[in-house]
């Protein structure tokens, strides 16, 4: 099923009560055609984790993280367990969540490894005190809220070494690895809240943070407008805060989905910027865009039959 599609069957929603739908995308990229299936898969995995909350009566910032949380366990994506390699060969991870009531957020970058940095950015945001923490400081408070630490051994799989090595052998050049993960959700009550997760680019330089964990760029949840997550080149995510500029279109009343082509195009356009975004606006309508051959994608809904997926 084609992003257009999954735009139509959601063009019709209201937002009567009860009327729930989650959007999660497993990436920007080049996903190789053996690999298509898996990741298809693993969103499809997250997407029935969310609805399974939202069915019980769950809110849309539950729903999210648990989505993402799904992702993260999967080794096959670029968050979590399987999170690519900066220059020194180890793992730096960046997350964040937020919902859309009372724009409460929480994120942490280059934290070192844990296996679930949303449920930390969850964290973060439950304590209220502050809104992003950063390297040892993230670490810190995610030990003193009762986070097991992990290691770079044991998270990084076979695929996030070769990609190293080839980028090594490419000279050093960095690149975005896609399988960065996000979810958007609305909730019966009418609730938004997004979550985003990622190890960032293959080969970044130590202390690198993307768009992932910065409030308005790679993350964005406002109720009276939508929810944003999006994948690809930070750097450029960042360069036009992406996030922020499609609930502001969605606050316009504008459809999620001429809402995504647009800020993917105007990312182009402006500073050639290549990736992808998936939308919920606050009727529960989709939308999701990308300009890259592939990003793996999943959704599912209080009026749709069953959890749908593409790439």
């Amino acid at each position: 099923m084609s992003e257009r599609e999954v735009s139509r069957i959601t063009a019709s929603w209201g937002a009567e009560a009860g009327h729930w739908a989650v959007l999660v995308h497993g990436g920007a990229g080049d996903v190789a055609a053996e690999r298509v299936a898996k990741h298809v898969e693993g969103c499809r995995a997250a997407a029935a984790a969310a609805a399974g909350v939202l069915r019980s009566g769950g809110s849309a910032l539950d729903a999210a993280e648990r989505a993402v949380m799904a992702l993260e366990d999967d080794p096959i994506f670029n968050a979590g367990t399987g999170a690519c390699l900066n220059a020194d060969g180890l793992i730096e991870l960046d997350a964040s969540i937020m919902e859309g009531a009372h724009l409460r957020a929480g994120g942490v970058c280059a934290l070192p490894p844990f296996l679930n940095p949303i449920a930390i950015a969850r964290a973060v945001l439950d304590d209220g005190r502050h809104v992003l923490f950063a390297g040892e400081g993230a670490a810190r408070f995610a030990v003193e809220r009762g986070f097991t630490p992990s290691t770079s051994e044991a998270m990084t799989t076979d695929t996030a070494r070769a990609r190293l090595q080839a980028a090594r052998e490419k000279g050093g050049h960095e690149g975005w690895a896609g399988g960065t993960v996000g979810a958007v959700v609305r909730d019966a009550g009418g609730s938004v809240a997004a979550a985003t997760s990622t190890g960032g680019r293959v080969n970044k330089r130590a202390g690198r943070v993307g768009d992932t964990p910065v409030l308005g760029a790679g993350n964005y949840a406002d109720d009276d407008g939508g929810a944003c997550s999006a994948t690809g080149d930070g750097e450029a995510v960042l360069r036009v805060c992406l996030g922020k500029a499609a609930v502001d279109l969605m606050r316009e009343r504008c459809h999620p989905e001429e809402v995504a082509r647009a800020v993917i195009r105007t990312m182009a356009d402006r500073v050639g910027g290549t990736g992808g975004v998936i939308l919920v606006d606050r009727q529960g309508r989709l939308g999701l865009a990308r300009n890259t051959r592939t990003m793996t994608w999943a959704a599912a809904g209080e009026k749709l039959p069953e959890v749908l997926g593409g790439a």
